[in-house]
This record gives C-alpha cells, sequence and structure tokens, in this order.
C-alpha cells in the first residue's frame, strides 16, 4: 500500500506524458482533482519566482515609473502572465519596486487664509497669446538630508515656464518670490488680463497672494477642491520633471537639486521638443502674438 499520497502524485507527473492521467488516478485510488490540486501547490514557488523576476525586469526596462496596473499589463502582454492584479501589487512591494513617481497629493482644507477664487481658467489650457493664462504649483524633491519645495509659473502659451524657486519651506513667501520673478522676467510684456492659475494650497488663499493680485492688477483663478485635473499641464510638467531627471539622478545635497532643477527647466523651455509639432516651448512662444 502507498501511505504517502503525494509520492502517488510525484508518479502521475513523472509518467503523465506515457499514460493518461485518469488511469493512473484509477490505479492508485486517488482524485484526479487532488492531484491537480498537489500540481498547483508544488509549482506556487516556482510561479512566485518567476513573476518576480519579471516584475524586475520589467521596472528596469521602464526605470520603475510604471504602478502595478501597467506592470501586470506589461507582463500579460510580454510574458503571457495570467494571475489577479492584486498579486502583482503584492510582489511589488515585497520587492520594493512600486512606481517611483509623484503620487497625487491628498486633498487638505486648510483653515488659514480666507481668500478663494473661482475657476476662471476652467481648462483652457490652449493659448495662442503668451502672457495672456499662467499656471503654477508647487511640489516636493526628498533628499536624504531634507524635503525641498520647487514652485514653478508656467505660461500656458508654449508651456514656457517663466520662473521658479526652489525653497527648504512651502509657505506663502516662496510662492510670492515667484511671482515677482514671472513678472520682473517678462516686465513690460504681460498682457492685459492676465489669469495666475493655482490649486487651493493655504499658500494661494493668503493674504500676502491676495496683495499680489492686487500689486501686479492680475486675475487669480482655482482649481475646483481635489480636483487636479483643473491644473492638469503644471501637474504633468512636474511628473516629466521627475521622471525625466529627479528619479534618474537622485540627488543628495540642496546644491545638487538646484543644479539639475535650473538645468533641467533650461533644457526643457530650449531643447526639448514637442512631439504634437517638433519645436521647443521657447519656439512655440516666439511665433506667438
Amino acid at each position: 500500500m502507498w501511505k504517502d499520497v503525494s509520492a502517488k502524485y510525484r508518479v502521475i507527473e513523472r509518467f503523465k506524458e506515457k499514460y493518461p492521467i485518469q488511469k493512473m488516478c484509477e490505479l492508485f485510488e486517488v482524485s484526479r482533482s487532488g492531484f491537480y490540486k498537489w500540481r498547483k501547490r508544488v509549482s506556487q514557488p516556482q510561479q512566485r519566482g518567476e513573476l518576480d523576476q519579471f516584475i524586475i525586469e520589467c521596472q528596469a526596462q521602464v526605470k520603475q515609473s510604471y504602478g502595478y496596473r501597467r506592470v501586470w499589463l506589461w507582463m500579460k502582454q510580454n510574458k503571457s502572465v495570467e494571475c489577479h492584479p492584486l498579486t502583482v501589487l503584492h510582489h511589488m512591494r515585497k520587492l520594493d519596486l512600486l512606481a517611483q513617481i509623484r503620487r497625487r497629493r491628498p486633498y487638505t482644507l486648510y483653515k488659514q487664509g480666507g481668500h478663494r477664487y473661482e475657476n476662471l481658467l476652467n481648462r483652457q489650457f490652449i493659448q495662442e497669446q503668451k502672457n495672456y493664462r499662467w499656471v503654477t504649483d508647487i511640489t516636493y524633491i526628498i533628499t536624504p538630508l531634507r524635503t525641498y519645495y520647487l514652485c514653478a509659473i508656467m505660461d500656458l502659451c508654449g508651456r514656457y515656464i517663466v520662473a521658479y524657486r526652489l525653497g527648504t519651506e512651502i509657505n506663502a513667501t516662496l510662492v510670492s518670490d515667484t511671482v515677482r520673478d514671472a513678472f520682473a522676467h517678462e516686465k513690460g510684456k504681460v498682457a492685459d488680463g492676465l489669469l495666475l492659475h493655482s490649486d487651493q494650497g493655504c499658500q494661494y488663499t493668503s493674504e500676502e497672494y491676495f496683495a499680489l493680485t492686487q500689486e501686479y492688477h492680475f486675475a487669480a483663478s482655482m482649481s475646483r477642491r481635489g480636483c487636479p485635473y483643473d491644473n492638469a499641464l503644471m501637474e504633468n510638467f512636474f511628473g516629466t520633471f521627475k521622471t525625466e531627471c529627479l528619479y534618474r539622478c537622485k540627488p543628495t545635497t540642496g546644491e545638487q537639486v538646484q543644479q539639475l532643477v535650473d538645468e533641467y527647466i533650461h533644457f526643457y523651455n530650449y531643447q526639448r521638443i514637442d512631439m504634437k509639432n517638433g519645436l521647443t516651448p521657447f519656439e512655440i512662444r516666439s511665433k506667438a502674438a
């Protein structure tokens, strides 16, 4: 008598190409379903190992920019892997290979600062007149020593970065200094009726920011609550900057961060070609009225 059922399964597995599985199961007095459950159990370690290797391969190719859904789709298309997307997420967490991208900041309702503005931009992102519609936002840059904050202002005409500031504190002063830089850079070139669009961060609802709207005579516009798509082009710029530059270079000091920001924004404005028209932001803007 065979006392070890798994030993029977191993024999069936060994000779399955030579004899019918059903006949062997009857001979050894085991169920066919039991045999297939055993096969699934013993193959799982190998499957897990292959899954890890595929995830590593995928993220290496895309520079760890894929989330678990894209990795799952990549494996399905390139490796014919059939598994649940959440299984991929579990393995990516285990391997510490989650996407290195800027994650959407949760909306926070700040009590300080009482100035709220309507969404005057209303996603009208295509602008042919320069210095007529600007957008602005703040993103964070994490280094081993501290976190830095980058505030930038983009002219929707050509998606040209008009001004930017790097700071160690995320406050209204960082925003105000960036706005002043933008007007100084475009002195005498700003169109009447300039609109500057932002999110609802406390820096943009502050008294300091309101004073700027009065000093420089521009109209403030704000995204709707918790809706990053209302400021999509600014969000996209920061995502592109981090993907193409920051995550590849991994700066460790403030000087390195400043150098990377300076070099990338110069590259973005004057050298990076737009795939739709083959021009740089500066060239697009130069052709505008």
